[in-house]
């Protein structure tokens, strides 16, 4: 394509219509990409105002511009010039005192806002800087990295809001519990990374689908209320209820510290449930089970039990009455803890002819000691010949800790010499051993 004057030239993108010109530019939002075309010609230029969405990207600006005030002046300059713009995404530095008057210019339009707040140059007293995001009521999407909630935000109700996620954030339960209610309608909530302690409470009528990701080792319950919810995500809580929802999918983990107690009420419609931590009180565990009775994917990878700060191991597993109890599982996961509780001595007694696993199809062990050694055998070639759709079998041999370095070696070989259980994946093609 050619260009002279200032214009295009005659060939090329010139012969495009105006309309179809418009589409593709408006394909642009990075504001690096969308500056270098403003400079082509006065055509392209004009179809600024027409731009759907803009995006500051870390390095939008020098050093030296962000500065001495630089970057705030374009972006003042980009956002007055798109006249109905939906998204708005910054992550290079700002100041804080320029925003509201960015976001009442496009208050009519605006529908997305995402902010890196910890690139801002500048933050308004504890709380404040984010009460100006009432200025563009009818967003839909907010999405907030590094702020500071221990402190409601005086952005009044926000109606049109369906997805809020906050990364990165102090919270004070009171602070967390005011801003999430002043959204009434999300569909979709994340608290990521967040540093709490005491109580996350939610009350959400429409909500579908949930993260809360608390930090730290200490104690933070969560109690939520959400009839609509289909998707759960919590990590860091050590009190947990759940009060009416139509879950399909849950995760709980605590990577530190214990989980104490956890009341999800029945679990009907659950098909995905994974359970991970280094301690769970076994009440804990034994609750969320029995309510998933209907469940078809399960992931169990909790190291420990115990109600104190003892460690304990499991305490022993029935695999029949298990099994029988969760007869639609078609997954399952089970690191070290959980499988060694469905090997010890008395966990294949009610063993019979009339026992089948119906739906079973993939199952994922991990084992980390050669201990009992006898016993986990006479388990896997029991999940072997009682699962009658098992399709694949795979058992990850881990660096057990706290054993001599041929402990791996050793399982891993008397495994695959286990006459029973070798014929049988062999005649299925089944077993698979990952070190």
């Amino acid at each position: 394509m050619e260009c002279g004057g200032g214009d295009c030239g005659e060939t090329g993108m010139n012969s495009v219509p105006d309309g179809v010109v418009q589409h593709i530019l408006s394909m642009l939002s990075n504001v690096r990409d969308v500056a270098a075309c403003a400079c082509v010609c006065r055509r392209w230029r004009d179809c600024v105002p027409y731009l759907p969405a803009l995006f500051f990207p870390r390095n939008a600006f020098d050093a030296a511009a962000a500065a001495r005030g630089a970057g705030d002046d374009a972006i003042g300059r980009m956002v007055g010039s798109v006249a109905r713009l939906r998204e708005l995404v910054i992550y290079c530095p700002f100041s804080m005192a320029r925003l509201p008057a960015w976001l009442a210019a496009r208050s009519a339009t605006l529908r997305v806002l995402e902010l890196r707040m910890d690139a801002a140059a500048d933050k308004a007293a504890e709380g404040g800087h984010l009460d100006c995001i009432g200025l563009a009521p009818d967003l839909e999407e907010l999405r907030l990295w590094g702020v500071s909630l221990t402190a409601a935000p005086a952005w009044g109700r926000m109606e049109r809001l369906r997805v809020l996620e906050v990364v990165g954030a102090p919270l004070r339960d009171s602070a967390a519990r005011d801003a999430i209610a002043a959204c009434p309608n999300l569909t979709d909530l994340s608290l990521l990374g967040c540093d709490c302690s005491g109580t996350v409470a939610v009350d959400l009528q429409l909500l579908e689908r949930c993260r809360l990701d608390i930090l730290g080792a200490g104690n933070c319950s969560l109690v939520l209320t959400a009839p609509r919810l289909e998707s759960l995500e919590v990590q860091g809580f050590t009190w947990i209820t759940l009060r009416g929802h139509s879950l399909r999918r849950l995760s709980i983990a605590k990577s530190t510290g214990r989980v104490h107690k956890v009341d999800t009420g029945k679990l009907p419609d659950l098909d995905h449930l994974s359970l991970r931590g280094v301690q769970w009180n076994w009440a804990a565990v034994s609750s969320v089970l029995l309510c998933a009775a209907e469940v078809k994917h399960l992931v169990m990878k909790i190291e420990f039990c115990g109600d104190l700060d003892a460690l304990q191991p499991f305490p022993e597993v029935d695999l029949v009455d298990f099994f029988n109890s969760h007869p639609k599982l078609r997954k399952f996961e089970i690191h070290g803890a959980m499988f060694a509780a469905m090997c010890q001595k008395n966990s294949l007694k009610n063993l019979d002819s009339r026992f089948l696993i119906p739906c079973l199809e993939e199952v994922l062990i991990t084992v980390r000691s050669p201990l009992n050694a006898e016993q986990k055998l006479n388990t896997l070639e029991s999940l072997m010949k009682y699962s009658v759709k098992l399709r694949t079998m795979v058992i990850r041999i881990s660096q057990m800790k706290n054993c001599h370095e041929a402990a791996d070696d050793f399982f891993e070989e008397i495994l695959l010499q286990h006459a029973s259980i070798t014929k049988a994946c062999s005649k299925k093609g089944l077993l698979q051993v990952a070190t």
